[in-house]
């Protein structure tokens, strides 16, 4: 696999800015008003850890319901803040420095680069509502493990 250059990492990265100046701008035409009954939401009937399910996105920010019956390893998102609500379910949470555990009704911030984990500690799944900022579409997600080796 060939490495990328300092010159096309510049390149790539003001093509990206661009992109999300141009969205911008027709967000507020391409995105529709929503109203959503969250609570009629259910995952697919067979998932081993993880289900998510896009709820809306325009280029400004992007709203998941997620599943989740183990854990997220720790990572970090480089090029965006994310806001949980936990809606059913207990975990065990690390943001940063800290550990402490979740339960439904938890709202948590997750700022832009703060590494962070979940481990469910209920015997129902974790359900949480994402909301992301600007649009995620995973590709700034930078797994721990992944800079260790």
């Amino acid at each position: 696999m060939r490495l990328h250059t300092v010159e096309e990492m510049a390149i790539f990265k003001t093509m990206k800015q661009f992109v999300l100046l141009l969205g911008l701008f027709l967000s507020p035409v391409l995105a529709q008003a929503q109203l959503r009954d969250l609570s009629k939401l259910q995952p697919a009937a067979d998932y081993e850890n993880l289900y998510v399910q896009p709820i809306a996105q325009d280029s400004l920010c992007s709203s998941v319901m997620i599943w989740i019956k183990e854990g997220v390893k720790a990572h970090y998102h480089a090029e965006h803040s994310e806001q949980v609500y936990i809606l059913s379910g207990t975990a065990e949470m690390s943001l940063g420095e800290e550990q402490f555990v979740v339960k439904a009704g938890d709202y948590v911030f997750i700022p832009m680069g703060v590494i962070h984990a979940v481990a469910v500690t209920s015997a129902e799944p974790l359900q949480v509502l994402s909301m992301q900022a600007p649009h995620f579409d995973g590709s700034d997600r930078v797994w721990v493990e992944d800079i260790d080796k």
